[in-house]
């Protein structure tokens, strides 16, 4: 037997039904939620731990599950070690971006991308843009070591397992994380409402035209990150200081080509923001607000443009010809995403 490790779900029960329907359906009812939230917070990327995961169902589907007598040590051990594989040439990648690199937004709660159901109160911090950029810091062993130890809650016997390490290893590469995790990024708790107004007061500044009100909302050190990926235009590198973020925001706003713009409230990676959309209804960039430890303040914003990243937005229905066509941007309907 293989995969000693504890695990809820015991696949090598020989009572489990072993045809490939019912294989299917215990994969995507037992493990592909902790799996899919494992390899997000790992890659950064939707598409590719959409990709990740069935890949590892892939490999599940040939393994004899009679040999394996904890399915889900298996293969989120599986997906630790694709997740560093492909970390490898992720990391070539990022050094030929061009520009910012932001991770794929999840957009609203998106609970499927937590570990489990009981988890889905800490999902906002885990997988804050922050939070995953601090994680892109990281080497790809610390930054699994880190996660499977702090969000996945396993010891560290079993982390070395699944990274090949030892116990003692793996617990130095957590630790060296954490330090630089607890440098980075503040764990900074907001409630529903706060998210509310912050987003209330700061689209009103910005349909307004209001450079001073928007400023005030953003704190004096305040920063504007926004990743075009080289495919759209895009500030090129991080703006700091409130005054500047909040010229450059609304001169974008201010724009001829932004006047179709519609925008639809969504929470993005657990933060308070906004989808845009152009006016045959199509996403072209997300705006995310990470607010500031003082209330009613926003210290970063967060600007995805770069369409690879958008593709698995919903869309909404284009706008009527015959509207008129508002100053800036203006409300999405809630109910017109499709």
């Amino acid at each position: 037997m293989t995969d000693t490790a504890p695990d809820s779900a015991d696949a090598g029960d020989p009572a489990l039904d072993p045809s490939p329907a019912a294989r299917a359906l215990r994969y995507d009812r037992d493990h592909a939620r902790s799996l899919r939230a494992l390899a997000y917070r790992m890659l950064g990327s939707r598409a590719e731990a959409e990709d990740i995961v069935q890949e590892a169902w892939l490999r599940w589907a040939d393994v004899d599950e009679s040999t394996v007598r904890h399915a889900g040590a298996f293969l989120s051990r599986l997906v630790t070690n694709l997740c560093l594989d492909r970390l490898s040439s992720a990391a070539m990648r990022r050094e030929q971006y061009v520009g910012v690199w932001l991770p794929e937004p999840l957009i609203d709660d998106a609970g499927d991308w937590s570990p489990n159901p009981e988890t889905q109160a800490e999902f906002a911090q885990d997988v804050s843009v922050a939070f995953m950029l601090t994680l892109e810091r990281l080497s790809p062993l610390e930054r699994a070591a880190f996660l499977l130890h702090e969000v996945f809650e396993l010891d560290f016997d079993e982390i070395g397992r699944r990274l090949g390490r030892s116990a003692a290893a793996c617990r130095q590469l957590a630790s060296r994380a954490r330090q630089h995790v607890k440098s980075d990024y503040a764990r900074h708790e907001v409630e529903d409402e706060e998210r509310q107004r912050l987003f209330q007061a700061f689209m009103g500044a910005l349909q307004s035209f209001d450079v001073e009100g928007l400023a005030k909302v953003l704190t004096d050190d305040a920063i504007l990150l926004a990743d075009g990926g080289g495919k759209v235009t895009a500030v090129p590198r991080m703006l700091e200081g409130g005054a500047l973020v909040a010229r450059t925001f609304v001169g974008f706003v201010k724009m001829p080509t932004a006047r179709d713009w519609r925008v639809r409230p969504a929470r993005i990676n657990g933060l308070p923001g906004y989808i845009v959309y152009d006016v045959a209804g199509e996403p072209i960039q997300t705006v995310a607000l990470r607010p500031a430890p003082e209330p009613g303040r926003v210290s970063a914003i967060y600007v995805q443009r770069n369409p690879d990243k958008l593709g698995h937005l919903p869309r909404i229905e284009p706008a009527p010809a015959s509207a008129p066509v508002p100053p800036g941007i203006s409300a999405a309907p809630e109910d017109g995403a499709t």
